[in-house]
């Protein structure tokens, strides 16, 4: 492992397993970490032979806690989060359109970016103390594409969403698993014979009828998503942005002003 994280491509049968691996960082992605998960997700959509892909992280601390927020310091303008919000939905793109299902393996935090990647995948599990959230009220002041929201509306609920946008809230897997977030909550030792459980039975159903679903889902999704550059734009142009950035770098709480 490099001290900027790797994110593993591993395939034993039928089976795919993709790591992300910066256990220090709580496998917080880097830029080269998002361009080897579109790597591994580009090589998979071609493998006839793979009929799971599962994704988890390293260390038992977290999946992936966000995209590490030192990066942003580079951005300077509005434009530089449209083009971020444009990779990263091309990311979950490439993710979703993964023929065959997919399941995240969730223990401990899952935020942000790693909130993304758990929610485009297919099935989630979790262990008990994981956490699920987007704190970037709190955090960093920056937004998320319209993509990203209408997947978290579709998978939480829109009240869910509130919180997790406008109040910062956390949501437990005991709650996750009650609104159907996640199909099994399972204790850190038993957590991978469940997620084995998990990928043994999809791997025995009907591909085809598991491919054309996947695509149905996701064509309901897409169905009239409205733009919200301008948006994006005016978050990560913002004053408050910048001051979020570097508080988190600076170890100290943002004073925003709402500019």
């Amino acid at each position: 492992m490099s001290a900027q994280g790797e994110v593993h491509l591993s395939i034993e049968g039928a089976v795919a397993s993709v790591t992300f691996d910066r256990p220090e960082a709580r496998n917080a992605m880097t830029w080269a970490m998002y361009q080897q998960l579109r790597a591994h997700c580009e090589k998979l959509r071609e493998d006839k032979s793979v009929r799971v892909v599962r994704f988890q992280g390293a260390g038992g601390e977290a999946f992936v806690a966000g995209t590490d927020i030192a990066q942003f310091q580079d951005f300077t303008s509005g434009k530089d989060g449209v083009d971020y919000e444009h990779r990263i939905d091309g990311t979950m793109q490439l993710l979703a359109g993964l023929p065959m299902p997919t399941v995240a393996v969730v223990q401990g935090w899952c935020i942000g970016g790693g909130l993304a990647i758990a929610t485009t995948c297919d099935f989630r599990i979790a262990t008990p103390a994981s956490k699920f959230g987007v704190p970037i009220a709190r955090t960093l002041g920056n937004c998320l594409s319209m993509a990203n929201v209408a997947a978290l509306v579709a998978a939480f609920g829109r009240s869910r969403v509130q919180r997790l946008l406008l109040l910062a809230d956390m949501i437990g897997a005991e709650e996750a698993q009650a609104c159907g977030y996640l199909v099994e909550v399972a204790a850190p030792d038993a957590i991978e014979a469940s997620a084995q459980k998990l990928c043994s039975k999809l791997a025995s159903l009907a591909p085809v009828t598991q491919e054309v679903s996947k695509e149905a889902l996701a064509r309901l999704l897409r169905h009239s998503l409205p733009d919200a550059e301008d948006l994006i734009r005016r978050t990560y142009g913002s004053e408050d942005f910048r001051e979020g950035v570097q508080a988190f770098v600076g170890k100290r709480p943002p004073v925003w002003k709402g500019r």
